[in-house]
């Protein structure tokens, strides 16, 4: 019955009425049949070990007749009182004659009559009436008969004048055996006597008797029937029938409970024990709930209005628990009767017999089903009681004895149902009815029933521990054991939690309307909790070693109270006597398992951590292997550690303490650490050449994340962080470090994430001057991380690029690859190569959040730590010998950096991951700059150069995916960068060698394009240090050159690179005739290049000023169309270097083929320019002579030579000044031109006068005395231009008048400058300086700054200096006696070095004094031996845009750099870099980091700060006006005094005007078309005039005195303005122009 009674259909508690107690006429008696007993209690607990059968309805049954007749005993009756009957029914006498002697139909028909004459009259005696009747109800007769007799009877019986007697008469006749089929009507006739069982008298004590036996009767009959229904029911499948005996049944339940209600004080004990024991009986007999329910009714109201006797006790509860256990429908009925039973005067004995289930359990008790019944039921009233036992009413349960019987109980039986049952009772006693700890718990000790609980938990622990998770276990929703205990030890579980939470009391949740099962739904309280605060918790510790005993099944923050348990208590300290199983427990119970949070497991291993570090510091006291043994337990099995976070912490921890641990242990965790190497190889393995895309990130980032990275990168992070640690104090654990990062790095198979990580630290090896290893963080790679996209910036940039030209259609792309491969506008690139985003083949768009970039320069986490900026005491780069260890020191060791370069040659050989190959490119450069690590790596620096070489020559080098949006161009810059840094180990080549070096840089110039500014800047450094191998390509290198000028994006550079090769003669020593003049063609090229835009620019302007042109597009920003007026110059620079280059009688040769390409155009058009003209001034003056300027004799005067006249005249663009001594024939010539003043003396030798001579003066000849000769300054002029006269009036020399304006005007004129000055700063960094005040302090430096300083300038006396000293004192030494200073034909530089200048720290501690100085210059150059990165902002200046850092390519101590040889210094390399303002464009061959030996730096330098000083000037106007140079402000002179005294020419018409530069600039005087002929035509007239000349002094005078002002007011060799005021000629009639200032053709 107890079996699955969930399917019955009747509710538990429905309250029944009593049927009709006589059938219809209609209904049928089924045909007797036998059935077989169904089962009851004791078959309910056979379900225990195995299936219940489902519980079903009772099924009708037939009923047997049986029964004894007692028609003899009524006869006898009748008789015996034949006139007794006659009283009062005297209208009924017929019908009582036939009842007593008619057929029988007759007294069927006359019982009824009388039937309803009793009951419509209170007839009497109605005894009697009944007594005539009486045989009617014998079981022989018929069922009609029957049934009229006792519905007779019925009648008789409510007759209220009945004695006792007749009452008892009528209780035998009821009580009698009667016919089974009218065991309903004997029921209704004793209902009626009874008045439904309120009236007993005259047969009180025999009621209760009949009623037992009624029971069994009853009961059997309703087995019966049921049996029969149910074979039946399998034939009527789908009718649920209800049979009459279970109607009558569950009617004669109903009355015996009214009766016990209203008349149990009647009863014995003797006949409450039969009640009970057929109670009990029918208990553990049925199978049917209502049964139950019928019987647990009558238990109850014996219970409550009466008592059971002490006897059944024991039998009473015992099955009352079984059914509040095994009936679910039943528990609240069975708990309601336990529940009075409890609270009578019985209650605390039934905690005692319930308490005895549990203590007597016998061992082998689960071979007894009966008995695990028992057990089950005691363990479900007392889950109830225990929940019950704060309410009033409810007697204690002693702790002591329920925890002693629940051990008993999972010792003697491991019935998971009844460990189930005990879970449930430890939850109750947790969390009663009310959501509070049970009174009984709060001071005992927790211990004991925790213990029974980790019994009953055994099964669910032991499923935990094969890979199952306790919430997928109670999560599973399954009905099997594991599942069901999983829920109920999860719930115990979260009660603890909730009590533990807080740090003094429990936490008590309380809510209304919660069942206690529901009352705690883990750690967090649901809404509408209230709190209530119990007493201090005491067992705390109970809890958490119970914790400690369920680990496995404990969720994530109940292990997380039992880690902050440990920690606060220090339960893992040596001090507690436990601390080693506890620390086992950490470790295996929480580190150990993967199934763990990370946060948990995290705390585990810290917890660890601090045990492991408290006994390191007692390290005497345990075993000597005791520590390594712990180390080793927590790296067993971390080869599959898959949680990243936790590795990384183990693996940090690791690192810890393999820096410290002796070579035993750091190599057992070394070892055990690449076993995750190892496995991440198995896990993935990559092609040797990859060239596909990235893998999509999860996220939108293009930086990977924390936990996004193979545990491969974690150990190659842990092995990073070891070798920081142990760098600088054990060689051997480093040098083993550097071969496992080395083979991280090589192997294609490793992880990339890891390989990038181990290059991380391999790429920041350097050395110092001693050959000491350290790790830098200065990389000085932003360049090349941003050409390939590794910097926030350049993805940044990249991203906005490609969104700008996502629009685009593919007819504006293919227009603008047309216009791209037609020529390049002087405002924008060339190619799409300059910047623009690339597309992928697919066509999609490069963005950096679709691809996974696993490094970038920015990335703050590179290495795990910093380094150490001090280098290793013990591990070094190099040993002269290699053979013995540095300094003699035992525990030092040689660093084979071989191994690394050979590693890296591999992979550029056979091709790598792209994200390592990126690495590799954008890093290289910068180590192989540090030479001092690479001395014991010779042979791998001359394979590196051989294989890079022949990569770019073969153009064999791995190409970038596609997706990234690169070029094999970018791959090529890169390369280039590092052959610019391997050419510095030039000593260590062969000469062929370096030819080959050099050859590759000259393949890059024209091979891609965007490769040549750095191949130009690599060739810059080869003329300084291959030299040789330069030369021999020169030819090669110009001609290379020459096809590219065009190019904005590298004109700038080419044009530097001339200028640069121009100060080294030995280079071209042997360059003939047409080698020059590839070199003049270079900057002729690009100068017709820019006349041939201005032209396309004028044009486009004047035919549709609406459309926009190329010149108007955005140009890139480091191209040198930003400032075309410095490009412009500097290849009128080039020009005039060049020129100067030439052997002196060579010049002469070219001066024609210059003036040709400088004045006529590509398509043969003449032009006259500005400064073309100055060019030819300048070339005037030098073509045939290498001398300096010259100056007026300060010894002609009147004193030595008489009257002297002095007369001024502008001839051409030139002041002639003509001192004549009037009487001795001695003249001093001055010729003031822009590019210089020249000065001459000559005399007219007159012949003495003839004796027949006569005086021209009539005054003289009356006096006869001798003539004496009288010359004025006009003379001379008008001698030597005899021929000037008959020329145009523009040719004519215009005569200047003696006065105070012409004074000031020449004085002005001679207060300019011949040559272009330049101011530069100097400043000295001594070690670990890096504030300004400090730096500025030094008054020395070491003995390479020396030597530097010496080969920059030549040290010059400031008192007294008559050159322009850019603003240093010349008269009272406040800025020093001394400086250095250079010059040449055209330029002055005047160095301002800081440590020359004096220093006062008492009286000017900042250094204003020097930084008044160098904080005005534009450029400074810095001598950086701090050994520390040089910060831009270290010298505060609005006015410093660049600054030229020198840097020794391996640091060394101030000390160091005094204590080194002359052979160190000679042989010393310096790393080169010009740092500038941002927003300043690259104009510099360093402006990538560049290596220059000692030798060769002072001359690089110089070239670099001239440069940048001449940009500087320009830079600084760009706003706010232009620059005018000391020959522009020249030429202005002269153009202002022949405005003012010149003839004044009307033009012809006007001539447009060009467009402004970008810096703007004044309206600009054309010169006419007339003028230009004028004086083209006086040219010849100029050249007759020479003709005269004798001197060839003289002949020099007169060299530019036909060339006329084209009136333009930009006209300087260093001038910031472009060439706008150009004139344009035609052929017609002006081919005379080129001719007449060819001034070789008749000067020769």
């Amino acid at each position: 019955m107890f079996r699955r009674v969930v399917s019955l259909g009747r509710k538990a508690g429905e309250e029944r009425q009593i049927e009709a107690m006589s059938p219809s006429p209609g209904d049928e008696t089924p045909s007797p049949q036998d059935s077989k007993p169904s089962s009851g209690l004791a078959s309910v607990f056979k379900g225990l070990a195995g299936s219940a059968a489902k519980l079903t309805k009772p099924p009708p049954a037939p009923v047997q007749p049986s029964g004894p007749t007692i028609n003899a005993k009524i006869a006898e009756h009748l008789n015996a009182n034949p006139k007794a009957v006659f009283r009062g029914l005297s209208q009924h006498t017929e019908s009582f004659e036939l009842l007593k002697d008619g057929s029988m139909n007759e007294r069927v028909a006359a019982a009824n009559e009388l039937r309803r004459a009793v009951a419509d009259n209170p007839l009497s005696p109605v005894l009697d009436i009944w007594y005539a009747a009486k045989d009617l109800v014998d079981p022989t007769n018929p069922k009609a008969t029957r049934y009229s007799g006792w519905e007779l009877l019925r009648e008789c019986v409510k007759h209220a004048s009945s004695t006792d007697l007749e009452r008892y008469e009528y209780f035998q006749t009821i009580s009698a055996d009667a016919n089974p089929e009218d065991f309903h009507l004997q029921l209704a006739a004793l209902v009626d006597l009874t008045n439904h069982a309120r009236n007993l008298s005259g047969f009180e004590y025999d009621v209760f008797p009949l009623l037992s036996k009624w029971l069994e009767e009853a009961f059997d009959a309703v087995r019966a029937a049921r049996g029969a229904a149910k074979k039946q029911g399998s034939r009527m499948k789908g009718k649920g029938l209800v049979t009459a005996e279970e109607r009558h049944f569950a009617d004669l339940f109903g009355f015996v409970t009214d009766v016990i209600k209203f008349n149990f004080n009647v009863a014995n004990d003797d006949a409450a024990e039969v009640l009970i024991d057929v109670l009990l009986d029918i208990c553990m007999n049925t199978s049917v709930e209502e049964d139950l329910q019928a019987c647990i009714s009558v238990m109850d109201a014996i219970v409550t209005f009466g008592a059971i006797p002490g006897d059944k006790l024991k039998s009473c509860v015992q099955v009352l628990c079984s059914i509040h256990c095994l009936v679910p429908n039943l528990q609240k009925d069975a708990w309601h009767t336990v529940g009075m039973l409890c609270r009578s005067h019985n209650g605390q004995a039934t905690v005692r017999l319930l308490l005895d289930v549990l203590a007597s359990l016998p061992t082998d008790a689960d071979k007894k089903k009966e008995v695990v019944r028992e057990v089950r039921g005691a363990l479900s009233v007392l889950h109830k009681l225990v929940s019950k036992s704060s309410e009033k009413g409810y007697p204690t349960v002693p702790y002591g004895l329920l925890v002693d019987g629940l051990s008993t109980v999972v010792k003697s039986t491991s019935a998971w149902k009844i460990h189930l049952d005990i879970l449930r009772l430890a939850n109750a006693l947790f969390c009663d009815s009310q959501g509070n700890i049970n009174n009984m718990l709060v001071d005992e000790d927790w211990t004991s029933i925790f213990d029974v609980v980790v019994t009953c938990a055994e099964a669910v622990i032991t499923l935990l521990k094969d890979g199952n998770t306790l919430q997928s276990l109670s999560d599973s929703g399954d009905v099997d054991s594991e599942s069901m205990l999983a829920r109920e030890l999860t719930r115990l579980i979260r009660r603890l939690e909730a009590i533990l939470l807080d740090e003094n009391s429990a936490i008590i949740p309380k809510q209304e309307g919660v069942h206690s099962d529901q009352a705690d739904n883990g750690s967090q309280r649901p809404e509408g909790v209230q709190l209530e605060q119990a007493n201090t918790l005491v067992q705390r510790q109970d809890c958490v070693m119970f914790f400690a005993k369920i680990h496995p099944a404990l969720p994530d923050s109940a292990a997380t109270l039992v880690l902050e348990y440990f920690k606060k208590f220090r339960c893992c300290s040596p001090s507690d006597p436990l601390w080693e199983t506890n620390l086992s427990l950490v470790l295996d119970a929480f580190l150990a398992d993967r199934k763990r949070s990370t946060d948990v497991r995290l705390q585990a291993l810290q917890a660890f951590t601090e045990v492991y570090d408290m006994i390191e510091l007692l390290n005497d006291q345990f075993d000597p292997d005791f520590i390594p043994e712990l180390m080793m337990r927590l790296l067993v099995d971390v080869a599959a550690e898959t949680d990243i976070l936790v590795l990384q912490e183990i693996v940090s921890f690791a690192a810890t303490v393999a820096s410290t641990s002796n070579m035993d242990l750091f190599g057992h965790i070394i070892g055990t650490l690449w076993g995750i190497i190892e496995n991440g190889r198995l896990r993935s393995p990559i092609s040797p050449s990859l060239s596909h895309g990235p893998e999509p990130l999860p996220t939108g980032q293009h930086l990977r994340p924390v936990t996004n990275q193979s545990p491969s990168n974690v150990v190659a992070r842990g092995y990073v962080q070891i070798f920081l640690r142990v760098l600088s104090y054990d060689a051997a654990k480093a040098t083993r470090l550097l071969r496992s990062l080395v083979s991280i790095v090589e192997s294609n198979l490793s992880e990339t994430d890891a390989r990038i990580t181990a290059m991380q630290l391999l790429f920041r090896l350097r050395a110092d001057w001693a050959n000491r290893v350290f790790v830098t963080t200065h990389m000085e790679t932003s360049s090349l991380a941003n050409s390939l996209y590794r910097t926030e910036e350049s993805i940044a940039r990249k991203i906005a690029e490609e969104a700008a030209y996502g629009g685009r259609t593919s007819r504006a792309e293919t227009a603008g690859s047309a216009r791209s491969s037609r020529g390049v506008s002087l405002g924008q690139g060339q190619m799409q190569d300059r910047g623009y985003p690339l597309r992928s083949a697919s066509g999609s768009k490069w963005a950096a959040g679709t691809y996974q970039q696993l490094w970038v320069l920015s990335d703050a986490e590179a290495l795990p730590e910093a380094p150490s900026q001090a280098a290793s005491t013990v591990l070094y780069c190099y040993t002269p010998n290699d053979t013995t260890e540095p300094d003699g020191l035992a525990q030092a060791a040689v660093l084979r950096t071989g191994v690394w370069l050979d590693a890296i040659l591999n992979l550029l050989r056979q091709g790598c991951d792209w994200e390592v190959y990126s690495f590799i490119l954008v890093h290289l450069p910068s180590q192989l700059s540090n030479h001092a690590i690479f001395l014991n790596a010779i042979p791998q620096i001359q394979e590196l150069r051989r294989v890079i070489c022949e990569q770019i020559k073969m153009n064999n080098f791995q190409e970038p995916p596609s997706a990234y949006g690169l070029r094999r161009a970018d791959v090529a810059i890169c390369l280039f960068h590092s052959l610019t840094m391997i050419l510095s180990y030039h000593r260590h080549f062969q000469k062929a060698e370096e030819d080959e070096i050099v050859r590759a840089f000259v393949h890059g110039i024209a091979t891609w394009e965007r490769s040549a500014k750095c191949c130009i800047h690599a060739l810059t450094i080869c003329c300084h240090e291959l030299p040789s191998s330069t030369g021999k390509a020169l030819v090669t290198i110009l001609q290379k050159m020459a096809q590219i000028i065009t190019q904005p994006h590298v004109a700038m550079h080419i044009l530097e690179f001339l200028a640069c090769l121009s100060r080294l003669p030995s280079l071209y020593a042997n360059f003939r005739e047409d080698e020059y003049r590839i070199a003049f063609g270079i900057s002729f090229r690009y100068l017709q290049y820019v006349r041939g835009r201005k032209q396309s620019y004028r044009f486009s302007t004047n035919s549709d000023s609406s459309t926009p042109v190329a010149g108007e597009a955005p140009s890139h920003p480091n191209a040198p169309d930003d400032l075309p007026q410095y490009v412009y110059t500097l290849a009128y620079h080039v020009v005039v270097f060049w020129f100067l280059a030439l052997k002196l009688p060579d010049r002469a040769n070219h001066v024609g083929w210059i003036a040709k390409n400088l004045f006529t155009d590509v398509d043969g058009s003449q032009v006259s320019d500005e400064q073309a003209q100055l060019t030819m001034d300048f070339m005037q003056r030098v073509t045939y002579a290498d001398v300096d300027e010259s100056a007026a004799d300060p010894l002609f005067t009147p004193d030595r030579f008489g009257e002297i006249l002095k007369k001024r005249w502008l001839i051409g663009n030139a002041i002639v000044t003509i001192e004549q001594a009037t009487a001795t024939g001695w003249a001093q010539i001055t010729k003031r031109q822009p590019s210089g003043t020249s000065s001459y003396i000559i005399r007219e030798l007159f012949r003495p006068p003839r004796a027949h001579q006569r005086p021209m003066n009539e005054g003289a000849r009356d006096g006869h005395t001798v003539s004496t000769n009288s010359v004025l300054p006009n003379h001379l002029l008008v001698q030597l231009l005899s021929s000037m006269p008959q020329g145009s009036d523009l040719s004519r020399p215009i005569p200047l008048p003696d006065d105070d304006t012409v004074n000031r005007a020449i004085r002005m004129f001679d207060h300019n400058s011949t040559v272009d000055g330049h101011k530069v700063g100097v400043i000295y960094i001594g070690e670990n300086q890096t504030k300004e005040s400090e730096i500025l302090a030094n008054v020395t430096g070491s003995g390479d700054y020396v030597e530097f300083l010496n080969g920059l300038g030549t040290l010059t006396k400031l008192n007294g200096a008559t050159f322009n000293t850019q603003g240093l004192d010349r008269q009272y030494d406040t800025d020093g006696q001394y400086t250095f200073c250079w010059r040449d034909r055209v330029t002055e530089i005047v160095f301002h070095v800081t440590t020359q200048m004096p220093t006062n720290l008492d009286h000017d501690p900042q250094c204003t004094m020097k930084k008044r100085h160098i904080g005005n210059d534009f450029v400074n150059i810095i001598f950086n031996d701090s050994g520390l990165p040089f910060r831009f902002d270290t010298f505060p200046s609005e006015f410093n845009f660049v600054n030229i850092v020198i840097t020794p390519e391996s640091r060394a101590s101030f000390v160091a750099t005094r204590q080194r040889t002359p052979k160190d210094v000679e042989e010393s390399f310096y790393k080169v870099r010009l740092m500038s303002k941002p927003g300043f464009p690259e104009i510099s061959p360093a402006s990538e980091t560049k290596i220059v030996s000692l030798k060769a730096l002072p001359d690089f330098i110089r070239l670099l700060a001239l440069n940048a000083s001449v940009f500087s000037l320009v830079w600084a106007r760009r706003e706010g006006g232009e620059h005018i140079s000391p020959w522009r402000n020249r030429l202005r002179e002269i153009k202002r005094l022949r405005e003012k005294y010149g003839p004044k020419v009307m033009p012809h018409g006007p001539t447009p005007s060009p467009p402004g530069t970008a810096l703007g600039h004044g309206p600009t005087p054309a010169t006419t078309t007339a003028a230009q002929l004028d004086a083209a035509r006086s040219g010849n007239s100029v050249r007759d005039s020479f003709s005269s000349l004798r001197r060839s002094s003289v002949a020099t005078f007169w060299t530019a005195s036909s060339e006329q002002n084209t009136h333009s007011h930009r006209s300087s060799m260093l001038s910031t303005a472009t060439t706008d005021n150009t004139e344009i000629m035609t052929n017609n009639g002006l081919d005379a122009l080129v001719e007449s200032i060819d001034f070789s053709k008749w000067s020769t």
